[in-house]
């Protein structure tokens, strides 16, 4: 009785190996592909990656010349790309443009502001009226000349960076 569980499992594994046979192969946009049977005719021997154990690759008979002939128009009619994909993918790049064109947007916004803040701040400190500031601990300190130059010069800095 035990050697008929040995040979059913044995059997069981043996018809399991098939199964197993799996094709691995890069497609025509690089990607890679899994699958129980091998690759289409126009992947090139170089791109396939992994192949079935117990097969052994199957060779083409060489083709006549008014077989190659008549092979041209079949692989014109080779399947396209599937459609869905190619409009999703279009979509998704859409997409990606808009954002980044409504980012670029956004941030042309806020340098324009940053660049008018920063205009209007010069004209004020160059403006030669007396102007008081706010310390770090909360004190009002009135601006001497050379605060006022370092920032007429960090606001330069400003808008040579933003105003372009």
């Amino acid at each position: 009785m035990k050697t008929h569980r040995i040979l059913l499992a044995l059997a069981a594994c043996w018809f399991s190996v098939n199964a197993m046979a799996q094709w691995q192969w890069l497609d025509k946009d690089g990607r890679k592909v899994f699958s129980d049977r091998p690759p289409p005719a126009d992947i090139p021997d170089s791109r396939i990656l992994q192949q079935p154990q117990l097969r052994q690759p199957t060779a083409k008979p060489a083709a006549t010349e008014s077989e190659t002939s008549s092979a041209a128009p079949t692989a014109a009619k080779a399947p396209a790309k599937d459609k869905e994909l190619e409009e999703k993918k279009a979509k998704q790049d859409a997409e990606q443009a808009a954002q980044a064109k409504a980012e670029e947007a956004r941030q042309a916004a806020v340098r324009a502001d940053n660049c008018e803040r920063a205009r209007r701040a010069k004209t004020t400190y160059e403006s030669g009226r007396r102007l008081a500031q706010t310390n770090a601990q909360g004190e009002k300190v009135i601006v001497d000349e050379t605060m006022r130059a370092a920032e007429v010069q960090r606001l330069d800095g400003i808008i040579s960076s933003n105003c372009r």
